[in-house]
């Protein structure tokens, strides 16, 4: 399904089958809080290409890694920070906004961890 330009969204019977899980699992994940698919004017879910890769990555830890969900989820969390971070380290733009950002962030995971 595309809805406009290169962008892709999947129901989620194709986006199981496509990641070889079954729906019920996409639904439980998303309780969970580990994804956030759109919903159309009919409210089914739909998943987009980041999405599909983030259950790729949810799909691995659990399965090759032997992580349990809430051991992904911590995981995700710190990425995600991880992810807001890199682009406060990065470029000209340097100030002191990005270094306070940065510092927030940074204790944000530190919490996360534990630390």
């Amino acid at each position: 399904m595309s809805i406009s330009g290169d962008t892709q969204f999947f129901l989620i019977s194709t986006a199981a089958r496509e990641l070889g899980m079954h729906p019920q699992t996409l639904r439980k994940y998303e309780r969970l809080g580990l994804v956030r698919p759109s919903r159309t004017l009919g409210s089914m879910r739909v998943y987009s290409h980041g999405e599909i890769e983030r259950l790729r990555v949810i799909k691995f830890l659990v399965d090759e890694g032997g992580i349990n969900l809430a051991g992904v989820q911590r995981l995700l969390e710190v990425a995600d920070v991880l992810q807001r971070i890199r682009p406060l380290t990065r470029g000209p733009d340097w100030t002191r906004t990005s270094a306070k950002r940065l510092a927030q962030e940074l204790d944000r995971l530190s919490a996360m961890l534990g630390l």
